[in-house]
């Protein structure tokens, strides 16, 4: 995963992996947002395209490709504005008890890529993450209408630690 303010410089680069020799096995293009989580947070937990609050939490879990639902039996955007603002906030709240521990960024990705959004955690430890993950998938809005797409986790590095590793 590469995180940056410029999409050309980020483009740039997918392409230099793939002349190294290198194969790209997945691409995803978004716009990070500031979360509902990081409004009110200091200036340098919310500014979109920051990363230095990063430090700390070097185990990262992407959730890729998420949409809402547009199924028959659960669309959820027929639903009314008040029941999608009561499900997010359910949601949200779920998220909320793991404050300190789990730093979420949010990209959107409608109009760039085929899904909606993508959402990046990141944490001390690889089991925080997965106690998050399997606590808001009972969340309605996760259970009945989320459509997820493939999780990738890893750690946080330099690219100078990425390129010795290599």
């Amino acid at each position: 995963m590469v995180l940056g303010p410029d999409q050309r410089v980020l483009r740039s680069f997918q392409s230099a992996i793939a002349r190294a020799g290198l194969d790209v096995v997945d691409s995803y293009v978004s716009l990070t947002e500031v979360s509902e989580c990081a409004k009110g947070s200091p200036r340098r937990c919310s500014t979109p395209g920051c990363i230095r609050f990063l430090e700390g939490k070097p185990s990262f879990c992407f959730l890729s490709r998420m949409s809402k639902l547009r199924e028959a039996h659960a669309n959820w955007f027929t639903l009314p504005f008040d029941e999608r603002s009561t499900l997010m906030h359910e949601h949200g709240a779920s998220g909320r008890k793991f404050a300190g521990r789990v730093l979420q960024v949010v990209t959107g990705s409608t109009g760039l890529d085929d899904f909606e959004w993508g959402v990046t955690l990141f944490a001390q430890k690889p089991d925080d993450l997965k106690e998050v993950v399997y606590t808001m998938r009972f969340d309605r809005a996760s259970a009945d209408y989320a459509d997820f797409g493939a999780f990738y986790t890893g750690f946080v590095c330099s690219p100078e630690e990425l390129v010795a590793t290599i």
